[in-house]
């Protein structure tokens, strides 16, 4: 299939689901309890030390806090402000901090009041590999100590670029109880307990996670008392829920139709939510026939990411320039991505050894931002002489299986704490290789910019930091470690009688944040 009947398909598909009927007005005096939608089949964890994924990010933020926070609303980190700690120090060398925590927070379900040790046990939890996805983010904290019930200090063995960043609600920042993980061992990634607005109550897999009010959260108790998240992974399926009002919101799509249709409705509101996931194929640099550079520059001609953004809508997508996304601290605007250009593809193959093209497989979610994107892709590759055989599966089995090296290559969406340090680590060090103890998210094996991102960790120089995240960028997105697609924002259709309780811009999981302002109008 060429790119322009898989596009002529596409619209014909989109043109049946925009049939669908106009949302129903339904009567919302007094009501407290929200449903929501959300493009996934199921809950893969509410570890949140665990949590990659968007759906479990999100959940994790509702239920989870941390000593600090982004301000609702907003994924940038100078909104940075408190939340279980009051109030920190640092020494003049910023290699040791000290926060002090506030005396009124409590666990939900009777595990009573947080403490510094639940804070030593987490973060320690954090900085564990075989207890943590992130442990890598964490390799510069020397110790954690409990100086007293409600004060904690940190201790650095080199310079971070955001120690903040690191312990806010976000990934390896959430803290946990002590108490409830020890009681309840693998449970807990079920039965998760948290001090945040909101707690589970029940969880039917497959179909939906059940939470409540958190009646002694610190901040006050929410608006809402209850919360419906619903899996509706078929685009279709969760549009009809949504415009039939039995959901209040719905996570969208990256598709220009669905935009237009849905703010056409005036009973709508659409929420499109910073940061960008960028979307990468990465590719394993160290198995045949991509260790061969040639072949993986083939590959990089191949991709025409203007054509992806302007079919799937410019409103939430952008062009992805580099390794790592557009918002990040750091970030090298031109370093050096090849031109869309498929006969140097096809030129390329052939001086490689495959005059008749190349076939590859490569395993892809069925989750339907990916499922879509990689059935771009591989309409564009068929253009260029390469043949992509996608094998789908479910969203928390291709997560399984990435992790297992088993899919040479890897069309993998993403957002991180946006600072280059971060997204470099995760995607790009060798320590973050699969396969290796410290594994991340390196599912290239790349190990050509280590010693950027290294020296850039430790440099206190803000300008040459930059300097040495945007080389990190250009060597990584030259040897082809990785090409880049697009970015995307996270987008988001509510009833318009829901208010969030404060603008939506942005939230770290690319989704929206609900709290204890978070209300429907009457």
């Amino acid at each position: 299939m060429t790119y322009k009947s898989y596009l002529a398909t596409a619209a014909i598909l989109a043109g049946a689901i925009g049939a669908t009927v106009p949302m129903s007005t339904v009567a919302y005096a007094a009501k407290t309890e929200l449903k929501v939608g959300v493009a996934a089949e199921g809950v893969t964890t509410l570890d949140p030390h665990f949590a990659t994924n968007t759906s479990d990010r999100t959940l994790s933020s509702w239920i989870f806090g941390a000593l600090v926070r982004f301000a609702p609303g907003s994924a940038n980190p100078s909104t940075i402000a408190p939340d279980l700690a009051e109030s920190w120090e640092a020494t003049p060398d910023k290699m040791v901090w000290t926060f002090k925590l506030r005396p009124d927070v409590k666990w939900t379900v009777g595990y009573g009041v947080v403490t510094s040790e639940d804070v030593v046990f987490s973060l320690d939890k954090a900085r564990d590999p075989k207890r943590s996805a992130f442990a890598n983010d964490y390799s510069a904290i020397q110790k954690v100590e409990a100086v007293d019930a409600r004060t904690v200090r940190i201790t650095l063995s080199k310079h971070v670029p955001s120690l903040l960043g690191l312990l806010s609600n976000y990934s390896g920042g959430f803290i946990i109880s002590k108490k409830a993980f020890e009681e309840r061992g693998d449970e807990f990634k079920r039965r998760p307990v948290g001090f945040g607005p909101f707690q589970v109550e029940s969880i039917s897999p497959g179909q939906s996670v059940t939470l409540t009010a958190n009646g002694d959260y610190f901040r006050g108790k929410p608006k809402l008392s209850k919360i419906t998240y619903r899996f509706l992974n078929n685009n279709s399926a969760r549009d009809l829920a949504f415009e039939s009002g039995e959901i209040d919101v719905e996570q969208g799509q990256q598709d220009q139709r669905w935009l237009q249709r849905l703010t056409a409705n005036p009973n709508v509101q659409v929420d499109t939510v910073e940061p960008a996931e960028l979307n990468m194929i990465h590719i394993n640099i160290t198995k045949p026939p991509f260790n061969d550079f040639r072949v993986r520059q083939a590959l990089a001609h191949a991709v025409n990411a203007a054509q992806i953004v302007k079919y799937r809508g410019e409103r939430v997508n952008r062009v992805a320039l580099s390794a790592i996304p557009s918002n990040n601290l750091g970030f090298n605007p031109d370093p050096g991505v090849l031109e869309y250009n498929p006969a140097k593809s096809r030129a390329l193959l052939a001086e490689a050894g495959f005059p008749d093209g190349l076939t590859v497989t490569m395993i892809n979610s069925q989750l339907s931002g990916l499922e879509n994107l990689g059935q771009l892709l591989q309409a564009q590759f068929a253009d260029a002489g390469i043949t992509l055989n996608i094998q789908p599966v479910e969203h928390a089995t291709y997560h399984e299986m990435i992790r297992k090296d088993l899919s040479p290559i890897v069309l993998y969406g993403a957002a991180r704490f946006p600072i280059a340090d971060t997204y470099l680590t995760q995607f790009y060090h060798s320590n973050s290789a699969i396969g290796k103890a410290t594994a991340v998210t390196n599912f290239s094996h790349c190990d050509v910019a280590d010693k950027q991102i290294d020296d850039a960790r430790v440099e206190t120089d803000p300008n040459k930091q930059i300097e040495l995240w945007k080389e990190a960028q250009k060597l990584i997105v030259t040897k082809v470690c990785a090409i880049p697609t697009t970015d995307n924002l996270g987008v988001w259709a509510r009833t318009n009688k829901l208010d969030w309780g404060f603008e939506l811009k942005g939230s770290m999981p690319s989704a929206p944040l609900v709290t204890e302002q978070t209300y429907f109008k009457d």
